[in-house]
């Protein structure tokens, strides 16, 4: 049976779980109710760490007024960013806004009486080794995780292999030869397409990983992670002025721009001049070096 990526440690920054079945007003449990309020709204929030939240907020209430119950059950301070995903009724997954009423921005999936979210990171920093908090890169480390194994973030193969060992060292501590074997690590699954040749590697290289704390193969995990180009990178398909279809993702350096899996432009923040985004059209006015007449301010339009 495959292993799912709950933490022994997932319990990390949490005070006591209440008791089951009950759901008061805006207290998060891990089991749902035995019974829904007609006054309130039924909210399910899966975490990074695998687990369920189950709250019930007031009709009118706010999607910050679910988030601070987020942060509040798992202890977070650094709040800036993260937020809570959803799927609106075309099936496209959307940003909660938190100056906005839930009840507004969302429905009930059919067959299901709650509505669900996802909480996620939302701002991936430049410097993971610099979050103040523990609980923070924590986050950030299960966040990274789930993007390797959804293919949002791909390593090279060698940097695949170093990433799931280290989240090996960090989930089971250090190797033991009498447990850990390929057919132990075949159990869990670290990228989309694992291959056994693969499960030999991971398992040599977390072999070597002995002596490291959890804490430490962590922050080796957002050290390899952050120098990926697509870390933190959100794709958006959006028209080109020329009619042509591009992807655009936002990083901490500046605007990527591909066409198909060929990357075509980086516009780096300090060279955007001007950027505005009306309904669903993106401007922007970038300076360029134009050969042999200098720096010349560009404009750039993209319809999403």
């Amino acid at each position: 049976m495959l292993r799912l990526w709950g933490s022994k440690r997932s319990t990390r920054g949490r005070g006591p779980l209440p008791k089951q079945g009950k759901v008061r007003r805006y207290e998060a449990s891990t089991v749902p109710p035995d019974s829904l309020s007609k006054h309130l709204l039924p909210c399910h929030i899966r975490l990074l760490d695998g687990t369920d939240l189950y709250v019930q907020v007031l009709g009118g209430a706010l999607g910050l007024d679910l988030l601070d119950c987020v942060f509040k059950h798992l202890d977070i301070v650094e709040t800036d960013y993260f937020g809570l995903q959803f799927t609106d009724e075309t099936g496209q997954s959307r940003w909660m806004d938190n100056t906005k009423s839930i009840k507004k921005q969302t429905s009930k999936q059919k067959g299901f009486p709650w509505i669900r979210f996802w909480f996620a990171v939302k701002f991936y920093s430049s410097d993971p080794l610099n979050l103040k908090e523990e609980l923070t890169r924590y986050q950030l480390f299960l966040q990274l995780k789930q993007d390797v194994l959804t293919g949002r973030l791909q390593p090279p193969h060698n940097v695949s292999v170093q990433l799931a060992a280290l989240s090996l060292q960090s989930e089971l501590g250090d190797f033991d030869p009498h447990l850990h074997t390929a057919a132990f690590v075949s159990e869990f699954r670290f990228v989309p397409v694992q291959t056994e040749d693969m499960e030999e590697e991971i398992l040599s290289a977390y072999s070597q990983l002995t002596g490291r704390s959890p804490a430490e193969a962590e922050a080796e995990y957002l050290r390899v992670s952050r120098e990926l180009e697509m870390y933190g990178v959100e794709m958006h398909s959006v028209l080109g002025k020329d009619g042509s279809q591009y992807s655009l993702g936002l990083t901490p350096t500046g605007i990527l721009v591909y066409e198909g899996l060929q990357k075509i432009g980086l516009f780096f923040w300090p060279k955007i001049t001007k950027l505005d985004f009306q309904k669903k059209k993106l401007s922007l006015r970038v300076v360029e070096e134009e050969e042999g007449e200098g720096e010349k301010e560009q404009e750039q339009i993209f319809i999403f």
